[in-house]
């Protein structure tokens, strides 16, 4: 993999380690750094990722950043002093607050030995003075053209050529295509979730349990597919989960009045999500937010199954791009229901390769750090 000279300290900010976008993609960047001869420092409150962040070889710093309080501010001191005991390079914020707390601390060093700033755009925060900080780094990462589009658009003052479109990319070993259908892995599913057993089309429609997934969209073109004869079914793996259970009964009881509660699967998030798209006919991402990017777009297509989804943010661009049939003007239900009819009706075009890789996010972020090299 290119990569920058050997050794650069390179030092990620982030509030903590727990899961998500932004922190898997610290642990791959870390992992990259120290592969290619470099130094990885990542400042957090910490989390149940840090010992996979050990793991890569990476440095871990214990700090509470991401804690929206004044009393956050004790901490620039803090930063500054680790920015020049590690002898850092880049500093690489990944979140509103650590950028804040990051750029504090720069300003307060000599101009010659102060570390340049790169920061990453991983979401389309509603514009404000607190959100532009994320398009102040001396190079801006953006995981897809419309997080950079959404940067432009409010924060006139950011020079375009500071930005670097980067998207997010899977490992294609842990993604491998499988047949279409695969009725071995559809019917380990039906053993664990007796609702998804049958003949007709499982959709698999993975998220959060947060009304911004779209979960109610889901039902409605179930309920639309059932009742045109077809004898579909629908899994919502990660729709339920602690703290949600309020929404989890609103979803059930909806379901019942459209009469499809037995075809029906909500469960907890699952680890193997591969097998789930393995099992499924037709993979779902109706976002009623648009999103920045779209991994399960990208994971669903590697295995080799059409994705369905609202033709708006980074799942648009996706679609676009790589599938353009499974795009569809957001919220209209009826041509939803025709595109999963066109979808499940046919064999699928999908990419012969994907180009949205790990390998390829992780040399494009380090070929940054290259970038900024001045020693």
């Amino acid at each position: 993999m290119p990569a920058a000279e050997p050794g650069l300290t390179v030092v990620q900010l982030l509030p903590a380690l727990e899961s998500g976008g932004v922190e898997r993609s610290t642990l791959e960047i870390a992992g990259a750094l120290v592969r290619a001869g470099h130094r990885a420092v990542v400042v957090s409150a910490g989390g149940r990722l840090l010992p996979a962040l050990r793991d890569t070889g990476a440095e871990h710093v214990a700090l509470d950043i991401g804690r929206k309080s004044l009393l956050a501010l004790r901490h620039v001191r803090t930063l500054r002093r680790l920015f020049a005991d590690t002898g850092a390079d880049i500093v690489h914020a990944r979140s509103r607050l650590p950028a804040w707390l990051g750029w504090r601390a720069l300003r307060g060093m000599p101009a010659a030995a102060r570390p340049r700033l790169v920061t990453t755009a991983h979401g389309l925060n509603s514009p404000s003075r607190y959100s532009a900080i994320m398009a102040r780094g001396e190079r801006v990462i953006c995981v897809s053209a419309t997080v950079r589009a959404h940067l432009l658009h409010h924060y006139r003052d950011t020079p375009a050529a500071t930005l670097r479109v980067i998207p997010r990319g899977i490992d294609p070993a842990a993604f491998p295509a499988r047949p279409l259908p695969d009725p071995a892995a559809r019917a380990r599913v039906a053993v664990e979730h007796s609702q998804l057993a049958g003949d007709g089309p499982l959709l698999l429609l993975p998220g959060r349990g947060t009304r911004l997934k779209g979960h109610a969209d889901a039902l409605a073109l179930l309920a639309r597919l059932r009742a045109e004869g077809r004898d579909a079914r629908l899994w919502m793996p990660g729709a339920r989960e602690p703290g949600r259970e309020r929404y989890l009964v609103e979803l059930e009881q909806r379901a019942a009045a459209l009469g499809i509660g037995e075809a029906l699967a909500m469960t907890p998030p699952i680890a193997a999500i591969a097998e789930a798209y393995a099992a499924s006919d037709l993979v779902l991402q109706l976002s009623r937010k648009p999103e920045a990017f779209g991994r399960t777009v990208i994971e669903a297509l590697a295995v080799g199954r059409p994705v369905l989804g609202w033709d708006h943010g980074g799942v648009g661009e996706l679609l676009r791009e790589l599938q353009p049939g499974g795009a569809v003007v957001p919220f209209d239900d009826t041509a939803l229901a025709a595109a999963a009819h066109l979808l499940l009706g046919q064999a699928p075009v999908l990419p012969a390769t994907m180009p949205y890789t790990l390998d390829a996010m992780q040399a494009a972020t380090l070929a940054v750090y290259a970038e900024l090299d001045r020693r």
